[in-house]
């Protein structure tokens, strides 16, 4: 089966600071997987050349077989690809309708618009013209979940989607996410917080200095072996 998302030999690197190094790893359609890797080992590089913020500068990457020769955020978009950044990326000049709108501008065709956000979120829809900043932490994450899946992507990749959020936020992400998979969502979770990769992803790649050292099955790894891929 040809993967969803396939990194082949990928070299990466913002101005002449070269991050990644020959960074490979597949990530077939329908699968939850996670990347670990200790902060500064070029995890989120691997999100920001995806989408051309980091300069593809060796190997290869393939959505659904297809070479991404030149990485740009709408040639990701367009492939189905959407991501939840770190820190959310709310924009403060929008409402919650307006950023959640903003997902939808490649638009792809599927099941998700504003009305299956707001069932999914009801929060959202009774704050849909508050200031998108003006949301609590948790409420910013659901923002911006919402705003990926108006793209209804194929990938839905998250970065460090847990950061700065209460366990019980977590908890309901963790949900959230296992619904979104189990209705066909391919998911790549960039993530620190055990609890949350162990309860969603199945396989996960360990990123050191920007070449995968490890992999495995969430469920055969003990958590003191994963711990010390992003013990400081």
């Amino acid at each position: 089966m040809t993967p969803l998302l396939h990194y082949d030999a990928v070299e990466a690197c913002y101005g002449h600071a070269q991050i990644l190094h020959g960074t490979s790893f597949s990530v077939d359609k329908g699968a939850s997987v996670a990347i670990l890797g200790r902060n500064g080992v070029g995890k989120t590089t691997v999100v920001n050349t995806l989408f051309g913020i980091a300069r593809l500068t060796g190997g290869t990457i393939r959505l659904a077989g297809k070479p991404l020769t030149r990485p740009r955020p709408y040639s990701a978009a367009r492939a189905g690809v959407s991501v939840v950044i770190q820190g959310r990326g709310i924009l403060q000049n929008l409402t919650v309708r307006e950023n959640l709108l903003l997902g939808a501008a490649t638009r792809r065709r599927g099941p998700w618009n504003l009305q299956r956000v707001y069932e999914l979120y009801p929060v959202l829809q009774e704050r849909a013209d508050a200031p998108g900043t003006a949301l609590s932490g948790g409420q910013q994450q659901m923002l911006a979940l919402g705003r990926g899946l108006m793209a209804n992507p194929d990938l839905l990749v998250l970065d460090e989607p847990s950061e700065g959020l209460a366990p019980v936020i977590v908890d309901e992400l963790a949900v959230v996410l296992n619904r979104l998979r189990a209705e066909g969502t391919t998911i790549l979770l960039i993530e620190q917080n055990l609890s949350l990769v162990e309860r969603v992803a199945e396989d996960f790649f360990v990123l050191s200095k920007g070449r995968i050292v490890d992999q495995g099955k969430i469920a055969a790894t003990g958590r003191a072996e994963l711990q010390k891929h992003i013990a400081i």
